[in-house]
């Protein structure tokens, strides 16, 4: 109906209509009205409080080097949830155990998928790994292979002989330099990376090259490559448009390690193929891959790129937060001689000065496994969780997060709250032993003790973590005494990276302890 129509209509009305009419005309603009300023008067969720930073770098040029600390002193002055922009991407950084809570029970759904850089899709085949996988089919896929098959209980008991044999020829090493200064760090490197080769290539536990070069010794050169590199901050991360340029040069430092290890892989992939599983890789990680891929029966097998690059995940993952653990769990008890004492008494009730630790002994060293957890405590292997991308906007204790942000979890703040822990600088393994510590294991799902992360995208290599920070660990304090070097003093500065690692390595003199001198020996 026309407006003049209308008004033709109107006016032939009698008074009493024109009435009704006018009182329905007059109620709906009052509940309109009412309505917009209802609206007006409602708050609605705003962004996280936060630094503003400047132009175009936002807060980057702020950042210090250790960022957790720096992150740790803005939820001082912004709360426990705050915004910060690195570059033009909007960050919120959660410090506490109850947002940390309300984000990973309520909105977990709407950031599946982490926030990846330059150098980790390029060491990772292009996010073919479980680790950069974005959610959905494959990463399924993959973290079934992990849990179900890699990680399994009957995998990890069957290839202990494996993971036994190269810790004791680690511990007769340090016993042929007994009285010499040496990295603790380095020896504890060594271990655990011989260990994860040896399960990954199998019984043999090495791989030789057609010219007869070993290529353990490349491979772990090529991963501690690696690993430097994706703890590297990377200005073509922070600002895309300069990734074409890479000014740091870490693009293609990363593409040089890749071919070397893509090199590496092949030959072990050819070896497995032309010895059909009875040759030098009988049995490994890389065996179990192999047969998955050429499965026949499988609608949805796994591809080259798929294969090597959770073996990648499994060598880089399964070293280098379980060797960070060891030199600061070394460095703790050293800083802490009653602790070291009974550890040491422990060990020899359980394992006896006549034996050497074995896996088996493991559940019933209570205290050492104490040591452990609170070792990790003080000192995360992981800082911040690698950040999650939000796919879509949700509101996080009363604040709006806009999809597309980037996420952060302070693991290292909420790990030393005080509101959570009860003198929580003070390195207290009894606490993990009290009525209550029960609750808090390394895979468990107490929010206030999860440094592996949370959720489906935690770290799904604990089993294997834990399985060798603790022989390792055992073998290192059972077989040996340690002291400083004369003039030494013991420092817990810490280097920022991908990993938590002593800024200064421990270094400390073994003297062996054991009274069956036999048991060094392989």
């Amino acid at each position: 109906m026309s407006i003049s129509a209308f008004l033709c209509s109107f006016w032939s009305l009698d008074s009493d209509e024109v009435k009704q009419i006018s009182t329905a005309i007059f109620l709906v603009s009052v509940v309109t009205f009412a309505l917009f300023w209802f609206r007006s008067k409602v708050r609605r969720p705003s962004l996280p409080p936060g630094p503003r930073g400047l132009p175009l770098v936002g807060y980057l040029p702020f950042l210090l080097r250790n960022i957790h600390r720096t992150f740790a002193d803005l939820a001082e002055i912004y709360g426990a949830v705050f915004k910060l922009r690195i570059g033009n991407k909007l960050c919120v950084v959660l410090n506490s155990p109850s947002s940390i809570n309300e984000a990973f029970r309520h909105h977990e759904t709407v950031f599946p998928n982490r926030d990846t850089t330059v150098c980790a899709l390029l060491c990772s085949y292009d996010g073919s790994g479980i680790v950069f996988t974005q959610d959905g089919d494959d990463w399924k896929k993959l973290r079934k292979i992990f849990v179900r098959k890699m990680l399994s209980k009957s995998f990890l008991d069957a290839s202990y002989s494996v993971r036994r044999q190269e810790v004791r020829k680690v511990i007769k090493g340090v016993f042929e330099s007994a009285g010499t200064p040496i990295d603790i760090g380095k020896v504890g490197f060594l271990a655990t990376m011989k260990s994860v080769l040896a399960m990954t290539w199998g019984d043999s536990g090495r791989l030789i090259g057609e010219d007869g070069i070993d290529l353990d010794v490349k491979f772990r050169a090529v991963m501690d490559e690696l690993a430097v590199l994706l703890g590297t901050p990377n200005l073509s991360d922070i600002f895309p448009i300069l990734g074409w340029f890479d000014l740091q040069g870490i693009a293609s430092r990363t593409k040089k390690a890749m071919r070397v290890c893509d090199e590496i892989l092949n030959t072990a992939i050819e070896e497995q193929r032309k010895t059909g599983g009875n040759g030098v890789v009988k049995g490994g990680y890389l065996q179990l891959l192999l047969e998955l891929e050429d499965d026949q029966d499988n609608s949805n097998p796994i591809t080259d790129d798929q294969l090597k690059a959770l073996l990648l995940d499994m060598v880089i993952g399964g070293t280098k937060t379980t060797v960070t653990t060891i030199e600061w769990a070394m460095a703790e008890l050293m800083q802490h001689p009653n602790t070291m004492k009974k550890v040491k008494e422990e060990l020899r009730e359980v394992v006896g000065l006549d034996a050497a630790a074995e896996e088996s002994h493991m559940p019933k060293l209570s205290f050492l496994n104490a040591v452990v957890k609170e070792t990790i405590r003080l000192h995360p292997p992981i800082f911040l969780l690698v950040p999650r991308s939000l796919t879509s906007t949700i509101t996080l204790e009363g604040y709006s997060i806009p999809k597309g942000s980037a996420m952060y979890c302070n693991i290292w703040a909420i790990l030393r709250d005080p509101k959570v822990w009860e003198n929580p600088l003070k390195f207290m393994p009894e606490r993990f032993l009290n009525e209550g510590g029960g609750k808090y294991e390394l895979g468990g799902s107490a929010m206030e003790f999860s440094p592996f992360g949370y959720g489906k995208r935690s770290c799904p290599g604990i089993p294997l973590a834990e399985r060798m920070l603790m022989l390792i660990l055992a073998s290192l304090l059972h077989a040996f005494e340690w002291e400083l070097p004369q003039h030494s003093v013991l420092d817990f500065d810490e280097k920022f990276g991908v990993v938590n690692k002593k800024l200064n390595p421990l270094v400390a003199i073994p003297t062996p302890r054991l009274s069956n001198l036999d048991l060094y020996l392989v």
